[in-house]
């Protein structure tokens, strides 16, 4: 099997291309960033949510400049669709996230959408948000097969280090 020279080299792809152009991209991505700071959780597809993330938190690190930062200022007006949610963003989440020093943001993956695409679907939510936490889903490792040649190992160290009576002798 030959690879391609394409698929291996990026040439100045820096982002995932979503939606129909570079101004659909951005209208989408103020969408997604404007969602999770109203509702602090949301469902989104995975390519969606894992590009978003790094925008959001941006977001808050200008956030925590405050607000009467020109440049903070600039990014929430650009940033947030809904203007109503400048106020939330500054005197909420801001001092939430003001001894942190990065990682404001949870992404965990969900089961496929149902339907025709079948699309890798994603939870992205801020931390410290005041819903129940989502457990990660922990896969049944016992049953792999370099879990159980472990265990066969282990079994077969202990059978030796074991002490047993000499023959002969009556127990």
């Amino acid at each position: 099997m030959r690879l391609s020279a394409a698929a291996a080299i990026s040439h100045g792809r820096v982002h995932r291309r979503l939606g129909l152009g570079p101004r659909s991209r951005l209208d989408l991505l103020r969408n997604l960033v404007t969602a999770l700071v109203r509702h602090e959780r949301i469902e989104a597809p995975w390519a969606r949510a894992d590009e978003m993330r790094g925008y959001a938190e941006r977001l808050i690190e200008y956030a925590k400049l405050g607000d009467t930062n020109e440049r903070a200022m600039r990014m929430a007006d650009f940033w947030l669709t809904e203007k109503d949610l400048i106020h939330k963003l500054f005197k909420v989440l801001a001092p939430r996230f003001q001894p942190h020093p990065g990682s404001y943001t949870r992404l965990l993956q969900i089961p496929n959408r149902d339907g025709l695409d079948r699309a890798k679907m994603a939870v992205i939510e801020l931390k410290g948000n005041p819903f129940p936490p989502l457990v990660r889903p922990q896969r049944d490792t016992e049953k792999t097969l370099l879990n159980q040649l472990l265990k066969g190992y282990r079994e077969d160290a202990q059978r030796v280090a074991a002490p047993q009576a000499p023959e002969g002798t009556p127990v």
